[in-house]
């Protein structure tokens, strides 16, 4: 049996479609005894997202950004953000997306970008799956200061960090962003060994 043979959507209410779709569903799941249950969730849907961590193996160094997240900041993060370089797929292919992201945000034109995984990010309320690429970068790579797109908002800030660095600061609270502490933790295990 598929999980489609398991639900049936009763109701779906849009309650904001801005940024991305606010949405409240009420459904009946077929529990595993074969029974029906009544539930309702509340989800977000903004599309589906790529993110990034270019390495540099000689230097054993790796290019973050830092960034200002409001809601973060709502829940009592009063700094930026150090991330990953990341951002909606918006039509594109995840590698294509991620290599536009990272020249825009990082400054770097990276050429050898290899896909590692894909996840959900928090999927007891939102849809957004993120691909999660690694690339090689060298110095000359950098074709401009990055910084984002300030039409856009954004005003990022580039960090060239060790792993060692971005390790520890992952252990001391400074990097507390999923994609970013997921992308290092794979960069520690699988490149820098």
């Amino acid at each position: 049996m598929s999980i489609s043979d398991r639900i049936r959507v009763h109701e779906k209410r849009v309650l904001s479609d801005h940024y991305g779709t606010l949405s409240s569903t009420k459904f009946e799941w077929r529990r595993d005894d074969g029974t029906w249950q009544m539930q309702s969730r509340d989800v977000f849907d903004r599309g589906n997202a790529a993110a990034i961590l270019p390495y540099n193996l000689a230097q054993r160094s790796v290019i973050l950004v830092k960034q200002f997240r409001y809601p973060a900041f709502l829940n009592g993060h009063d700094d930026l953000l150090i991330e990953a370089a990341a951002g909606l797929l918006d039509d594109a292919s995840p590698e294509e997306r991620i290599r536009l992201e990272a020249e825009e945000e990082t400054g770097f034109r990276l050429h050898d970008v290899k896909f590692v995984f894909e996840a959900f990010m928090s999927p007891g309320v939102v849809t957004e799956k993120i691909h999660f690429f690694v690339a090689a970068y060298e110095p000359e790579m950098r074709v401009s200061a990055g910084g984002g797109l300030a039409h856009e908002g954004e005003e990022i800030e580039v960090l060239e960090l060790s792993i060692d660095d971005a390790l520890a600061m992952i252990a001391d609270g400074r990097i507390q962003d999923a994609k970013t502490i997921m992308l290092l933790q794979h960069a520690a295990l699988r490149i820098f060994v």
